[in-house]
């Protein structure tokens, strides 16, 4: 982009710089003088204009082409920190349960209703 934007930039010096020099050294009459500059105005507007088109069209290419590899990037993201997430989960639930099985061994019932809730529990899970 800092290219195409420098060589307009050029382009319309350059433009500016030979219209000038036309006037200085013309050898022509003032109304011949004119017809060229008009020509050559012409001539580098219509430049200016299918460099301004090509810039354009190139940016429009290269958002449309990087909308779509972000997008793909995002998307791959959010499916491995889903994966990564699952993985999480499945390695505390575990935790959990190791967890539980310990704090089981550590309880003593405090009475035959108690013991038979432990009991209970150790069935279900």
């Amino acid at each position: 982009m800092a290219k195409s934007g420098n060589a307009l930039v050029a382009l319309v010096a350059g433009a500016a710089v030979g219209a000038v020099a036309a006037l200085l050294y013309a050898p022509d009459s003032g109304e011949k003088t004119r017809k060229k500059i008009s020509k050559q105005a012409k001539k580098t507007q219509a430049e200016i204009e299918k460099t301004t088109r090509d810039t354009y069209n190139n940016l429009t290419n290269r958002a449309t082409e990087l909308k779509g590899t972000v997008s793909e990037r995002l998307d791959s993201a959010l499916s491995s920190a889903s994966y990564k997430a699952d993985d999480a989960i499945v390695a505390l639930e575990e935790k959990l349960e190791q967890l539980r099985s310990k704090n089981a061994k550590l309880q003593k019932p405090e009475s035959v209703k108690g013991a038979a809730k432990t009991a209970s529990a150790k069935v279900n899970a």
